[in-house]
């Protein structure tokens, strides 16, 4: 008798009923809270758009995305120019990545292939330690310390400006980077690494040729995560960055982004007022952001696969 013919022929065991009630509440629980992260998007989006639509229709879009003029509790000119706050917000956070990336790309690859043993728990120990710093306390820093440090090493008047705020950016994205850049290296598989080394390749070589492009999606994700989260950041940009309405020229002008905007005044605006809603449009925006980074993101990650 065959293999096959001799396990059908076995009598099938079949499981009690209460072991199926319960792996189908389990699946409906799990599809559950699935469909849930759906639904708590598209809840916020809609609570946001609702207090923003009945202003939509009343702005003059040319001025409010090109117009630097932010003067919303003025009684003679109401102004609702954010296309400083667009500029200041793209600045800060392409600014951080240029710091960020290369840090935390670099870190990933030392912890994952480099460190062993104690120096290697000491390190991710130490980077989960980074990543749970609050975002006031790094506000704080930028406010006292790398308020004089910038004005000791560079001619700024002030040091509550861009440089600041991509700093903190900066190292506030790192450890995201750092802790997913690892697990995409770890997932690559073990024989990339013994067929590279059987030709003789040295360490530098297998990183390079073999490591980064295989997991360069994990990467790319670990990127774009740190993005997320210079964009979405507020109190330590509201403190650090001068929060000064200005469209920056050089690396020590102060600027404004879009979430310290709405952090700062939201609390000072009459519930159903223009201004109210203004901020509520703002939110909108960032919406949008968010949303085209995801999309080009996906956009990238797909090239990158079909390669």
């Amino acid at each position: 008798m065959s293999p096959a013919a001799f396990a059908s022929s076995r009598p099938r065991r079949h499981r009690p009923a209460y072991q199926r009630v319960i792996e189908r509440l389990v699946e409906g629980v799990i599809r559950a809270c699935g469909a849930s992260a759906i639904l708590f998007v598209f809840g916020i989006f809609f609570f946001v758009f609702r207090e923003a639509a009945p202003l939509l229709g009343k702005l003059d879009w040319h001025q409010v995305l090109f117009s630097q003029e932010w003067y919303p509790t003025s009684r003679a000119n109401v102004r609702y120019g954010v296309g400083a706050l667009i500029v200041g917000t793209l600045s800060v956070t392409g600014l951080s990545m240029l710091l960020a990336v290369p840090f935390g790309v670099g870190a990933a690859v030392f912890v994952s292939e480099f460190c062993t043993g104690r120096v290697k728990e000491t390190l991710k120990v130490l980077i989960e330690l980074l990543a749970a710093i609050p975002s006031i306390v790094w506000g704080f820093i930028g406010l006292s310390v790398m308020n004089q440090v910038i004005q000791a090493l560079f001619p700024a008047p002030v040091g509550l400006n861009l440089l600041n705020a991509a700093i903190l950016l900066a190292l506030m994205s790192v450890p995201i980077m750092v802790s997913i850049g690892e697990d995409a290296l770890k997932a690559v598989p073990d024989s990339y690494r013994e067929a590279a080394l059987a030709l003789g390749v040295t360490r530098w070589q297998l990183v390079y040729r073999v490591l980064l492009p295989a997991a360069r999606n994990g990467l790319l994700a670990a990127v774009l995560l740190g993005v997320g989260r210079a964009i979405g950041e507020t109190m330590a940009v509201l403190m650090a960055t001068g929060h000064a309405v200005n469209i920056p020229h050089s690396l020590f002008d102060p600027i404004r982004t879009l979430t310290a905007t709405i952090a700062a005044e939201l609390g000072e605006t009459s519930v159903g007022s223009d201004h109210y809603r203004m901020l509520f449009v703002i939110g909108v925006m960032l919406f949008t952001i968010t949303f085209i980074v995801n999309l080009l993101a996906d956009l990238a990650v797909r090239g990158v696969r079909k390669r």
